[in-house]
């Protein structure tokens, strides 16, 4: 299971979290700011993140706002020792899962954490994904348009497998290179440039597998 990352510039509350978790065998990972773990989210995704909201530097509203405009599949919950209703507001209109008011028992963190991973684990994956008329077999690794079966090459139906393992969450356009064994990331864009030409109705404005700024790509089915 990947780890939940825990993101306080105080390390007493850092060290009673990972500890709290550590009880129920939840790995974690601590940082002590916000930038440390922008820099992170690019080598990897975790399993769900905890902030603060009052840090040095980004503070963990901002963090939120990056991380929901990369990784919109990410569960963020968001711990505060100023329980004010504007924050309360705009922690959740800015996608957080869950907000914990400070202080608080870290076993109702560590229950929060369980459900969250529990939603996440028991989450099926789509048989099959739909692309306008086009229709990925997720299992089978198989392209139709219109019913009409589409060729892919192998490299073509590993990567589009990998995207529609996440669908809506971009994914790091390196760690698609890596899978492919590409250390520029030149092939990948190849192969995705060619899956457009398969997909989309208007391959310049892609709709269905986009580039996500900064990041890599990422597939939007229906």
């Amino acid at each position: 299971m990947k780890p939940v990352w825990i993101v306080d510039d105080d390390q007493g509350i850092r060290w009673v979290l990972e500890k709290a978790l550590a009880k129920v065998s939840i790995v974690t990972r601590s940082f002590s700011n916000a930038k440390d773990v922008s820099y992170a989210l690019k080598e990897e995704i975790p399993a769900a993140l905890i902030s603060d909201i009052r840090m040095p530097g980004m503070d963990g509203l901002t963090l939120l706002k990056e991380i929901k405009d990369k990784y919109p599949a990410l569960p963020v919950i968001i711990m505060t020792a100023f329980s004010d209703l504007n924050s309360t507001v705009a922690a959740f209109q800015g996608g957080a899962f869950d907000y914990l008011a400070k202080p608080f028992e870290p076993k109702e963190l560590v229950l929060r954490i369980e459900a969250i991973l529990r939603r996440t684990l028991a989450m099926p994956q789509a048989a099959s994904l739909s692309l306008g008329v086009c229709r990925f077999d997720v299992a089978r690794g198989e392209l139709s348009r219109d019913g009409e079966p589409l060729r892919l090459t192998e490299a073509e139906a590993r990567l589009l497998k990998r995207l529609a393992a996440n669908p809506h969450a971009p994914i790091d356009r390196l760690d698609l290179a890596q899978d492919a064994a590409d250390p520029t990331g030149r092939a990948v864009d190849i192969q995705v440039t060619r899956l457009r030409r398969k997909i989309e109705t208007d391959p310049k404005n892609p709709r269905y597998l986009q580039t996500v700024r900064g990041v890599g790509y990422m597939l939007a089915p229906d």
